[in-house]
């Protein structure tokens, strides 16, 4: 899962990106509104967690112009713990959610775990490809009704394969969306990884389902 961080506190930034991407999501961050907007209109992110009190463009504006540009992604408003107007503000132009600073990181990703069940209302919560299923509100993995127990990072990568079954994936690719890191030749940490999760979901099963694309990258097909 993708979000986009838009906080002009860099120390707040960068605490919201580690926690985030240590519980398993891939993070982007912009420092302003305006480049929050431009990043949010991408339409790449499950999420966006805006803060209220932005330079160059409110946190509000944002919103609501996302929502004129008919950019539907879940928004979690981050404010002042007694900016009351600015939380109905934000709700009044769009926004699905509100959390007041300061607040504990396990009530945000409860927060974002809510807008998942909330979009899943409208779309599948599971993900499957042969005798594997994946269920993305509660992260839990099953191969021939056996659960299989993965690693917040295991779980990203088993999603994104899924999401993209039958398409082969470049190793960039891959860093891009699951690590949030550009590609450097030098590293096997994808390669790491896939074997990890092979050994997980495809060792002891048929038909195995993730396929080295000798070259490319990876391919999740039967």
């Amino acid at each position: 899962m993708r979000l986009l961080v838009v906080e002009d506190d860099r120390e707040m930034a960068g605490y919201l990106k580690q926690g985030l991407e240590e519980a398993g999501y891939a993070v982007d961050v912009a420092t302003d509104g305006a480049s929050g907007l431009h990043e949010a209109l991408s339409g790449v992110y499950e999420a966006v967690l805006l803060d209220v009190m932005l330079p160059v463009k409110g946190g509000v504006a944002v919103v609501s112009e996302m929502r004129a540009k008919g950019v539907r992604t879940p928004v979690l408003m981050l404010t002042a713990r007694d900016a009351v107007a600015d939380r109905v503000q934000g709700l009044d132009a769009g926004a699905d959610d509100y959390l007041a600073k300061p607040f504990s990181f396990s009530e945000l990703l409860a927060r974002l775990r809510a807008l998942g069940r909330r979009q899943g209302a409208a779309a599948a919560t599971d993900l499957a490809a042969a005798d594997l299923r994946i269920n993305l509100m509660a992260h839990r993995v099953f191969r021939a009704g056996r659960e299989v127990p993965l690693t917040p990072r295991e779980f990203s990568l088993l999603e994104y394969f899924l999401r993209n079954a039958g398409q082969v994936l470049t190793r960039t690719m891959i860093l891009e969306h699951v690590w949030d890191c550009h590609f450097d030749p030098r590293t096997n940490v994808v390669d790491v990884h896939v074997r990890r999760l092979r050994a997980k979901v495809d060792e002891g099963f048929e038909p195995r389902l993730i396929h080295t694309v000798r070259g490319v990258g990876y391919v999740l097909r039967p």
